[in-house]
């Protein structure tokens, strides 16, 4: 839905910004009530602009904007502070999830489920430094954007509604799920059932499911972005090359 009138008061985080003519900004951000939308921040380039500080990615801002059209305009935007910024490698994983939102969310649809598990990764990326648990939230979060999408993942049943047996192996094939292959070595992209099963339970204590997870989210994400390339995984590659 296009949002006209008048909206004040929304909880928002900034996705990206990019220049708009010679002192403004075009701001994506995924509100809370109201999605991903695009906001004009008239004059926020120029150097004394009382808004040019907040439009920071990965904050939580309370946002005002008003107009019409797809572009609408930002009329206020309040730091409600509480989250640390990030760093390092928690910081391209920020990034990562930006990405994401960007590319699969439509504009002007609500999720605020979504909203919510976004707020709670950042605060986890923040409070750990370490990244023990870093790889379990993205596997989490990324199901939760499949799902809010309607892109859920069948991850206890196979492709013919029958138990995954944990000592099995798989294949997954988009929009079907799971397909049982008695000889792994010859199926592409095959996986435990006991990593499905991992998945499906949020439990990633065993090394192997991890590894398996990131590789089939992975190549969900390849499917649903239909070949768009992101950014942060191509940095991050390069960097670890390096």
């Amino acid at each position: 839905m296009t949002q006209r009138g008048k909206v004040d008061g929304q909880p928002a985080y900034v996705l990206h910004t990019y220049p708009f003519r010679e002192t403004s900004l075009i701001v994506e951000v995924f509100s809370r009530d109201f999605g991903r939308m695009a906001l004009l921040a008239r004059g926020a380039r120029r150097p004394r602009s009382a808004i040019r500080g907040l439009l920071m990615a990965f904050q939580p801002l309370e946002l005002g904007w008003a107009g019409k059209g797809d572009v609408l305009t930002l009329m206020k935007a309040e730091w409600q502070g509480g989250q640390p910024l990030l760093a390092g490698e928690a910081l391209f994983c920020g990034y990562y999830l930006n990405e994401l939102l960007m590319h699969l969310l439509p504009r002007e649809d609500a999720h605020e489920h979504l909203f919510a598990s976004y707020g709670d990764m950042l605060r986890s990326l923040a409070e750990d430094p370490s990244g023990k648990v870093r790889e379990a939230d993205l596997r989490r979060f990324e199901k939760a954007l499949l799902q809010e999408l309607g892109y859920g993942l069948t991850l206890d049943r196979d492709s013919e509604g029958r138990a995954l047996h944990a000592e099995a192996y798989y294949t997954y094939r988009m929009e079907e799920g799971p397909v049982r292959v008695e000889h792994a070595e010859a199926a592409p992209q095959v996986v435990r059932g006991k990593t499905l099963l991992d998945l499906a339970g949020d439990d990633f204590a065993d090394s192997r499911s991890r590894a398996e997870a990131k590789q089939l989210m992975r190549s969900l994400m390849a499917y649903y972005l239909s070949g768009t390339e992101l950014t942060t995984r191509k940095i991050f590659k390069e960097l670890q090359d390096l």
